[in-house]
């Protein structure tokens, strides 16, 4: 099996890496993507994939950590209620039209990777959060994700 690469965006006042830190078994499921690629990307993730953890709306924008796949897409049980934020009464449990991974906590990075870095190393500038910078769940290629990872080391 070839390992996939991945980054997720999540604002750290809704959920930051150190809440997965925190997390039972460093692993939480990510659900109420609501965007048809970003849901897309969501059933192409097999476990065991990697996944760089990015502050989104933060100062600075930084990927922060490392993630890996836990458990394959299924569907997104918030979008069947009424209650929650990410409802979607077009979705249907016997047709669901949005999906959600289980995603585990690897480790921090020891100093984050700034949007600003990224966006001046040569080897990121063709990333697809540079050029598709809203998309919340992107793919990234191997040696993308190995650069973000040297910027983040010691």
């Amino acid at each position: 099996m070839t390992l996939r690469y991945w980054l997720v965006k999540s604002e750290p006042t809704t959920f930051s890496f150190d809440d997965l830190l925190a997390a039972p078994k460093r692993t939480t499921p990510w659900d109420g993507v609501r965007n048809y690629t970003a849901r897309n990307n969501l059933r192409e993730m097999k476990k065991g994939d990697r996944v760089l953890f990015y502050h989104s709306s933060a100062d600075p924008t930084a990927v922060v950590g490392i993630a890996e796949v836990a458990r394959e897409a299924y569907p997104d049980h918030t979008a069947f209620d009424p209650k929650d934020p990410h409802f979607d009464a077009k979705s249907k449990a016997d047709a669901p039209m949005w999906f959600m991974v289980d995603i585990r906590a690897v480790e921090r990075l020891a100093r984050p990777v700034t949007l600003t870095q990224i966006k001046a190393t040569k080897a990121l500038a063709n990333m697809e959060l540079v050029r598709l910078g809203r998309l919340s769940v992107q793919s990234v290629t191997p040696e993308q994700f190995d650069t973000v990872v040297k910027l983040g080391s010691d």
